[in-house]
């Protein structure tokens, strides 16, 4: 087997506040024939996600830094070019955390081999991946969804919101979201959901919170932190319980806020829980069954937002925090 070429994108600088395409670089590597033991395979689709901007500091968290002059990580499938490991063969379709390069050769044990089950494969990075992941443990383990739950989603018509909106209203509920935009706003009607918050038309999170929910609300999935987190917090019934997953609002902001009411969760007795997937990664299995009896029922739908080619991964990326996407952004690779 020749050698082969693969571009990669590589961490150029860290960022202060919000990224530029600056802080990325493209390079190019060559890949010999795989090792004893190794696996060598060509990237189909890669993921881009906001936690991935925590992960530009330098700082301890659940997940290591990324490295000045390395490339990037992320999840990716791909399929398996060339294989010195028996469990694996030319053709296998596969995922890995080896995102943001066209090409790579790993040891066959990080590697997992993907059963389709009728799903298209970039599904496995949306709705059957770790944004579904987070959706299905965050309403159903974090927050225990309820019989009669009246539900708030943030960041509704993101990968992760869209899904929990989804799975709310397939399991019968009142679901509040809140997004930004015309096209978010329809799309979240096509999905069922009951009322729609367009947080850049109103001044008033609460107000609008409060109108939809005039009775409260016994669910918030937090995707956003800050007006939306303290919205909640003002509208929630006693013993309310809110699933913690990411505050993107702050994720580029060098002082973080804080609620400023959350004194209200010790009156109402709220229960406020982060979580991260890393702990639940023995779902994923239970979660792509469950994805693809929806999807094969027509219960679900995964909308995607597509870039084209390796080049254009750091340009996704940063759409993740301007809003200018719906749904899952994805980069296709092949």
């Amino acid at each position: 087997m020749s050698a082969q070429v693969s571009r990669e994108i590589r961490l150029k600088a860290r960022p202060t506040g919000l990224p530029t395409k600056d802080d990325f670089e493209l390079a190019s590597v060559e890949l010999k024939a795989p090792a004893e033991g190794e696996v060598q395979v060509r990237n189909l689709w890669m993921s881009v996600d906001p936690y991935m901007r925590a992960r530009m500091i330098d700082r301890p968290s659940y997940a290591p830094p990324f490295q000045l002059g390395q490339p990037l990580q992320g999840a990716a499938v791909g399929e398996v070019v060339a294989s010195r490991y028996p469990a694996f063969k030319s053709g296998d379709i596969v995922r890995s955390m080896f995102g943001w390069r066209e090409s790579f050769n790993a040891p066959a044990k990080v590697i997992e081999k993907i059963d389709l089950r009728g799903l298209p494969m970039q599904t496995f990075l949306g709705a059957a991946g770790g944004p579904g992941l987070a959706a299905y443990v965050g309403l159903l383990k974090i927050a225990e969804l309820k019989d009669g739950d009246v539900v708030f989603v943030s960041a509704a018509s993101g990968a992760v919101g869209s899904i929990v909106c989804q799975i709310a209203k397939i399991k019968g509920h009142t679901v509040i979201a809140s997004t930004g935009g015309t096209d978010k706003c329809v799309y979240l009607e096509e999905l069922g959901v009951d009322h729609i918050i367009d947080y850049k038309a109103t001044k008033d999170i609460p107000a609008a919170l409060r109108n939809a929910a005039p009775h409260g609300i016994d669910v918030y999935f937090d995707n956003v932190g800050g007006a939306h987190l303290e919205a909640a917090i003002e509208v929630a019934r006693p013993f309310a319980r809110f699933a913690l997953c990411g505050m993107i609002s702050q994720y580029n902001g060098e002082t973080p806020a804080g609620p400023r009411n959350i004194l209200l969760a010790v009156s109402k007795s709220l229960t406020l829980k982060g979580f991260v997937i890393n702990d639940h990664f023995q779902l994923m299995g239970e979660l792509a069954n469950q994805i693809a009896v929806w999807f094969a029922a027509g219960k679900l739908k995964a909308r995607e937002s597509v870039a084209e080619g390796i080049d254009s991964a750091p340009e996704a990326f940063l759409k993740l925090f301007s809003g200018d996407k719906i749904g899952k952004m994805l980069v296709r690779l092949g």
